[in-house]
């Protein structure tokens, strides 16, 4: 009954409708972000979306959310592009080009912000939610132009699937069949953009660079290939928006934005845990696997390169755990112990002697 009337509730519908649009645009085109090693792309253009919200206001003297979203792009867009034009006619790297960008348009924000709270406009009230969203307010027109700028950027990302894919693995090898390489570089910043304008109601300025990084982050340990990537990453923005809307809603209180990163974040280590063949469970079980391996080698070189030494019996050499594995993998026998002073019965099968040489003729090859 409960889930319901959740269901049933326009405020909720409208959270979970825009948390959705955000995970679909935000994830795919974080990928690109993070395999070009441009993470902090997403948090540049997101705090950079702060002086064209404020210079919507100014101008319109109001909060429609459309202006609202144009404002943000210019701007978001504008320190996107100086910062390529930085790495491009300066010695500077991505990472300082993309700090001083963010740091500077946050600050040329903030002193707006501050000058529109001043001029007492009542219309101004709450416009500081956009630091860090404001889900609740989200109105069904909101998400008609959300939707349209998600349906827009995933067609074009679509249509140039093959250029942008190439620039991302191998811009020379791009260049070298004469593409134009700023262009479609300049033409993806610009679709990050447009995420960003997306979250900016849902996750607000502060918090949506998590959104541009974690989905991509999650997807990048489950998949090899960037068309899985891309599907990932989308369902991962997709379940953590939904997930934290609910949660929000159910919680009464709670600030939306801040649990759908919460969520997207908990996706992330659930990922780096526990993904096949690059999750931390899998190196610690690779790593003792390898361990394991090596012992069983070190423990047959020994008893082959030794075995008429009397004082170099297997139970000295190896574990008796070890000595077990071995026999049960049909590597060695027990037999009863013998007269000979150091003869504890065990001694290598046809199978372990042949394993045995293998593993001694390995040795001396990398030996030498």
């Amino acid at each position: 009954m409960v889930w319901l009337e959740l269901l049933s509730d326009y405020t909720f519908q409208n959270v979970v409708i825009g948390a959705s649009l955000l995970g679909l645009i935000s994830g795919p085109l974080g990928c690109f972000a993070v395999l070009r090693r441009q993470s902090l792309l997403g948090d540049a253009i997101s705090h950079a979306a702060l002086p064209g919200i404020c210079l919507s206001f100014i101008i319109t003297g109001s909060r429609d959310i459309g202006g609202i979203i144009m404002g943000s792009l210019i701007t978001g867009s504008a320190a996107a592009l100086i910062m390529l034009v930085l790495t491009r006619l300066s010695r500077l790297k991505t990472d300082a080009a993309l700090g001083a960008c963010l740091s500077i348009f946050f600050a040329v924000g903030i002193v707006l912000l501050t000058y529109i709270q001043s001029t007492n406009n009542a219309s101004q009230g709450g416009l500081e939610a956009f630091l860090f969203g404001q889900a609740a307010a989200t109105l069904r027109s909101d998400l008609w132009v959300m939707g349209s700028i998600t349906l827009v950027t995933l067609v074009l990302l679509a249509v140039f699937w093959k250029q942008a894919k190439l620039v991302t693995f191998d811009a020379e090898y791009a260049r070298t069949l004469g593409m134009p390489i700023t262009v479609i570089e300049a033409s993806l910043t610009a679709m990050v953009a447009l995420a960003v304008v997306v979250g900016l109601q849902m996750v607000g300025v502060i918090l949506m660079a998590a959104m541009i990084v974690a989905p991509a982050a999650a997807a990048r340990q489950w998949s090899r290939h960037l068309g899985g990537m891309l599907t990932i990453a989308a369902g991962v923005g997709i379940v953590s928006g939904v997930s934290g809307a609910t949660i929000s809603t159910l919680s009464r209180g709670l600030a939306t934005g801040p649990l759908i990163v919460l969520t997207a974040t908990v996706i992330v280590l659930i990922s780096l845990a526990l993904a096949p063949g690059r999750g931390l469970l899998w190196g610690v079980i690779k790593h003792y696997r390898q361990k394991s391996a090596l012992q069983k080698q070190q423990l047959l070189y020994a008893l082959y390169k030794h075995s008429a030494d009397p004082s170099c019996a297997p139970s000295t050499l190896g574990s008796r755990r070890m000595l077990n594995k071995l026999k049960q993998q049909g590597y060695l026998s027990r037999s009863p112990r013998g007269t000979t002073p150091g003869d504890d019965g065990w001694g290598l099968t046809a199978q372990g002697q042949a394993e045995a040489r293998r593993v001694v003729a390995a040795f001396e090859e990398l030996a030498s």
